[in-house]
């Protein structure tokens, strides 16, 4: 009887099996098993932390010791690594604070103002039939300034609306005894022009504001000539959708656009070379990349956003390997059109933009990895004979063919976080495979990004956990609609919030954006990276090129267990006539340890025992 192991390190977590065998019966009994993340690149020596820390879980569950183990079989894992960087195509450029682009959570009254901005303390110069949009600092109490602007307004001064620098909107607009539009919460208040043309709106609670975000509202209100009006097309495109917004009018002011040096990508291939801009949009990107396979590498234009973000990969790469740059080559790209909140240059207010953005993510081959020093070293460590069994993609098959209701030909699925690797076995035991650039950590930026979240931990709980809207102390909403009542009262901070329905706990996410809002970005970037990338694997490894052709797709890795990544594929793939689901790896494991059981179950396939070696 030997205790053999299997270790699967992989790009987001490493693995371990631990199979009882009987080499004489044939037969295996799997005892125990153990995940960690995984500790550095995959494929170096940093990984080693991240093994033992499995194997140390795995163990612990049966009391067994490094002295019990008589092999360890690591895999040889795939020398590829995916990486994630966000590309910014557009960015719209404000300057001479021409525009206060400012959507608060809480702007008070209704209407549109327009006057010539005063600070609150100057109010008193002013005549009577003077048109003013006050400005209020943050030490003028809001009391205080209710009064002085109803005594204005008493005097004959037509106040039309105010900005304020603190959260005091409502507590204002209260006070007042006539409605004006005022906006809160401008943090850069000392840097608005005064004496200068201004306009304030603010439209009623769920609704958006329709002057200030058309040109031509904005034309009729400063008088524009139409060589103006082109001018300002980006502010008031990047305030559609708005509850509140202030625009103010100064000579020197200028409004333009302008492109980032997106930059060129050269995709070079066995059929030649295709170069094609990144701000044509993710489309087109994939479409030349698609034309030319096989990928033998990827460059970007000098002196670029690109060209930086895939040299920087390669260095990377160069160093965590100890290869030579002209050794390390990019394989495969994935890219995919989002919005990124650009925040908007000159803005009193750290106002953001919604703007177009191309997301990139890269796959790096080297010509090796270091396997047989990661061997090494845990063999010094464990006191156990460590080996480098089997190629990683057969050894994925091996582990999943143990899902029940499986058979060959049939193709693997494996959704982790850096890269999205498929395999296929024929009847014939020919086995296919490719690993393609973008999985969940894309996911994860993708969500973060478009959100505006600037928390990648909680953009990752977005994409893993169900979202729900909590109505009051006593429900919530869930996604589909359906309500959830409780006994005891909810957390007063999460009253009102979009939250996630963690499997222990509500987190609220702290944003603006509605239920639907959320839940459609998150099912957006998990159909771009996850559905496309299903189809690009399996066109290139079906040796005929056509989906319709396999029967069985077995979805394995962290990615199959999310709770709506394999329903998206499955759908799609049902398209084509194929049976796809979630892996069961030995009938309990669910889509997890297929290639650490692969390496255990291949074992019988060597000869001789190790029991002296």
């Amino acid at each position: 009887m030997e205790y053999i192991v299997g270790v699967d390190v992989g790009n987001s977590t490493t693995e371990v099996a631990v199979g009882k065998v009987n080499k004489e019966e044939e037969n295996i009994e799997f005892i125990t098993d153990g995940i960690y993340k995984t500790t550095g690149f995959k494929g170096t020596v940093d990984n080693i932390e991240g093994i033992i820390n499995s194997l140390d879980s795995a163990l612990e569950k049966v009391d067994l010791k490094y002295g019990d183990l008589d092999l360890i079989r690591i895999n040889e894992a795939t020398p590829v690594i995916g990486d994630v960087a966000m590309e910014t195509i557009t960015e719209t450029v404000i300057t001479e604070s021409t525009m206060i682009g400012h959507d608060p959570w809480t702007p008070g009254g209704i209407g549109l103002g327009v006057g010539y901005t005063t600070r609150i303390e100057d109010v008193s110069d002013c005549r009577p039939g003077d048109e003013l949009i006050i400005i209020i600092p943050g030490d003028v109490d809001f009391a205080d300034a209710a009064v002085l602007i109803n005594k204005a307004v008493e005097s004959g001064i037509k106040v039309n609306g105010a900005v304020v620098q603190k959260d005091d909107a409502v507590l204002i607009v209260n006070r007042l005894n006539e409605n004006i539009p005022v906006i809160d919460e401008v943090k850069y208040i000392n840097k608005i022009p005064l004496n200068k043309k201004a306009a304030v709106e603010v439209a009623r609670p769920g609704g958006t504001i329709n002057k200030l975000s058309d040109p031509y509202g904005i034309a009729t209100i400063f008088e524009l000539n139409s060589e103006d009006t082109k001018h300002i097309f980006p502010v008031a495109r990047s305030l559609i959708g708005n509850r509140s917004a202030v625009v103010i009018r100064t000579p020197e002011g200028d409004v333009e656009e302008r492109k980032i040096p997106a930059g060129k990508l050269v995709i070079f291939g066995d059929k030649g070379k295709s170069e094609i801009s990144v701000d044509s949009g993710a489309e087109k990107i994939m479409d030349s990349l698609e034309k030319i396979q096989p990928v033998k590498d990827v460059k970007g234009e000098s002196g670029t956003n690109v060209g930086g973000m895939l040299d920087r990969v390669k260095e990377t790469m160069s160093q965590v390997t100890d290869q030579n740059l002209s050794e390390i080559m990019i394989k495969d790209i994935l890219a995919v059109n989002t919005f990124v909140p650009q925040k908007v240059k000159g803005g009193l207010a750290e106002e953001h933009a919604m703007e177009n953005a191309v997301g990139l993510a890269a796959m790096v081959k080297t010509s090796q990895l270091p396997m047989q020093k990661i061997a090494d070293k845990l063999q010094q460590k464990t006191g156990v004979k460590v080996v480098i069994a089997g190629v990683e993609a057969n050894m994925a098959i091996r582990g999943a063919l143990t899902t029940p209701g499986t058979d060959k030909p049939f193709v693997i699925l494996d959704m982790g976080g850096g890269s999205t690797d498929a395999a296929m076995v024929t009847t014939k035991n020919q086995v296919y495979s490719t690993h393609l650039a973008g999985a969940g950590d894309m996911v994860s930026l993708l969500i973060n990004i478009e959100l505006g979240i600037d928390d990648l931990k909680l953009a990752e709980l977005i994409k893993k956990y169900p979202l729900a809207k909590v109505e009051s102390i006593f429900h919530i909403r869930h996604e589909d609609g359906s309500v959830k009542f409780f006994d005891k009262p909810l957390a007063s901070k999460l009253f009102g919030r979009v939250v996630i329905l963690t499997d222990t706990d509500m987190v609220p996410i702290p944003t603006k954006h509605s239920l639907d809002k959320i839940s459609q970005v998150r099912r957006e970037a998990k159909n771009d990276v996850f559905v496309r990338n299903s189809e690009r694997a399996l066109k290139r490894i079906i040796p005929t090129g056509n989906i319709r052709d396999i029967d069985f797709v077995v979805m394995v890795g962290g990615s199959a267990i999310d709770f709506e990544i394999p329903t998206l594929i499955s759908n799609r793939l049902s398209e084509f006539g194929v049976v796809a689901g979630r892996g069961n790896i030995r009938a309990i494991m669910g889509p997890r340890n297929a290639v650490a059981t692969g390496l255990v179950l291949s074992y019988l396939d060597t000869e001789g025992s190790v029991k002296d070696g």
